[in-house]
């Protein structure tokens, strides 16, 4: 059976972590002011204030912030933490400390449902193809479980880490096939397939936003579950847990946040790995923790990917979803080897 992603990690206190989430909340913040004030564009940190404050300021300077860099802080907040409490659900859901939406090829069924709904259906508005993103995180999350249930030893990390990436291999190529086939159906979405927080069409927030909120508060909703959920099916059978129908309802939870996040920005890699992972060698094994500085620290890290995207190549940009991948590539090869060594 395989370890939880919690074993061998001692619980903490609440008041010293209520102090470590405020100064994630913190961190947040500071990320985001950083996200206002760094870009292409030349501007101090006077004619950002400005433009924030003043409805008279310079033309120039309020279309920049208030037009451009507020709305794409605000998507990079939402999309963070949609990613972080995703993957912070599929580690616990699947007992499997190396999962995450990108890397279990939740991401890349959204993706390619998005590509499909665009190319064959004319979709070129995110309310319209949203709903084609879950069916496809949903899909995917679903056909990964069964094919590396089908081994031997169960769907151990190891196994549904390759049959993940595998996965996401084939669909990521569909979808770029996609796009070559159909060049001007998809000039608009170039970007988009990299993973990108930048010229996202106007009402990508305002579509994608109810459902990131709805499944984020269900989420912390569920984190009492989800510890149960950690102790494997027959410790929280025990307990009272309804373990088949908890799977499915947590799993539509991981593609409706997957797959808001995908139509919003794009396949973005190993954030849901990264933050979760990290957060539970300060919190412990209690999920409500883990789901909450996730949804707080998660955003920070996609925000500073994209920051550090707009500084690497200045005056052009990196998309949010490269900076992720150069940062993830080495965590997920470390973490790997830690399992090969039984360390997860």
């Amino acid at each position: 059976m395989t370890a939880p992603p919690t074993a061998g990690v001692r619980p903490r206190r609440p008041a010293v972590l209520s102090t470590a989430l405020l100064a994630g909340v913190l961190l947040l913040g500071i990320v985001s002011v950083l996200s206002l004030f760094i870009g292409s564009a030349a501007l101090s940190p006077a004619e950002v204030l400005r433009a924030l404050v003043r409805a008279d300021g310079d033309l120039i300077g309020r279309m920049t912030v208030s037009g451009l860099r507020l709305p794409r802080t605000l998507l990079g907040i939402a999309v963070g933490a949609a990613l972080g409490v995703a993957g912070a659900l599929a580690q616990a859901v699947t007992r499997n400390p190396l999962a995450d939406p990108g890397i279990l090829g939740v991401s890349a069924g959204a993706g390619l449902a998005v590509s499909l709904a665009v190319a064959f259906l004319g979709l070129t508005r995110v309310e319209d193809y949203m709903w084609f993103a879950f069916a496809g995180a949903l899909g995917a999350f679903a056909l990964v479980y069964a094919v590396a249930l089908r081994g031997p030893d169960g769907a151990t990390p190891v196994r549904l880490t390759l049959v993940g990436v595998a996965l996401s291999a084939v669909l990521t190529g569909a979808s770029q096939s996609l796009a070559l086939l159909r060049p001007q159906v998809f000039d608009q979405m170039r970007f988009w397939g990299a993973g990108t927080l930048a010229d996202r069409p106007q009402g990508t927030l305002e579509a994608v936003l109810p459902f990131i909120a709805a499944g984020v508060v269900l989420s912390l909703l569920l984190g009492r579950t989800a510890n149960a959920m950690a102790l494997g099916d027959e410790r929280a059978r025990t307990l009272g847990v309804p373990v088949g129908a908890l799977r499915w309802l947590i799993t539509a939870v991981i593609a409706v946040l997957c797959g808001a996040a995908t139509a919003a920005a794009g396949p973005i890699a190993f954030v849901g790995l990264m933050v979760p992972h990290a957060v539970r060698a300060v919190t412990g094994p209690d999920q409500r923790w883990v789901l909450a500085f996730s949804a707080v620290l998660a955003p920070a890290l996609l925000l500073l990917a994209d920051v550090l995207g707009r500084l690497l190549v200045r005056p052009a940009e990196l998309q949010a979803g490269i900076v992720t991948a150069f940062l993830g590539a080495p965590v997920l090869i470390l973490l790997v080897r830690r399992a090969e060594r039984g360390g997860l």
